[in-house]
């Protein structure tokens, strides 16, 4: 179904030169002279990259033809990482090229939000925020909190951050997703 640039908001999934993209951004701009037109910033479901395009006002582009599942992570295998449709109860394996940074916050059991497009996943949202298990952790130097310190922490799923020194081994902590950065502590 085709969609004219009226119809853009953040978040809608069109495909360009056959490419699915999710629009990040857009602006409508009216200029004094010529026509108006739109600015975006379309992020390719397949690669990750932002690229800035420009539509002219009244244009139209392909919606992409995106299905979004409700899955949850079950475990890791030879042929990559296994998740259950929670509907339909159907297991696919999920490469790393897919997942990309999100591997370091899969807790088993977690749902997210795959994105398929023409039958095969090429995206996976996760939510905002974590709650993770620190597994290791150095004692913190006495003293050294002046300056708001911190060190190094590694998280259940094998993944590490910087953390503050009052951290311990077995602290559950509040990680964003977005960013990879430590939030706060949950509980000890």
């Amino acid at each position: 179904m085709a969609i004219d640039t009226s119809q853009f908001k953040n978040g809608v999934k069109i495909e360009i030169d056959g490419n699915p993209f999710v629009i990040t951004y857009f602006q409508h701009v009216k200029p004094g002279k010529g026509g108006a037109f739109v600015r975006t910033k379309l992020k390719n479901l397949l690669n990750g990259r932002v690229v800035e395009k420009t539509f002219r006002s009244g244009e139209r582009c392909e919606e992409a033809d995106i299905e979004e599942k409700t899955m949850q992570y079950l475990y890791q295998d030879a042929d990559g990482r296994i998740f259950m449709d929670t509907s339909s109860y159907d297991q696919i394996p999920i490469g790393e090229d897919v997942l990309g940074t999100a591997t370091h916050f899969l807790l088993e059991n977690m749902e997210v939000e795959v994105l398929f497009w023409k039958g095969r996943p090429v995206n996976i949202v996760l939510p905002n925020y974590i709650q993770a298990v620190v597994t290791r952790s150095d004692p913190g130097i006495k003293g050294d909190t002046s300056s708001g310190a911190s060190k190094p922490a590694t998280l259940e799923t094998g993944y590490t951050l910087n953390v503050p020194l009052f951290i311990e081994e077995g602290d559950k902590l509040r990680v964003d997703t977005r960013t990879g950065e430590y939030s706060e502590r949950v509980s000890k």
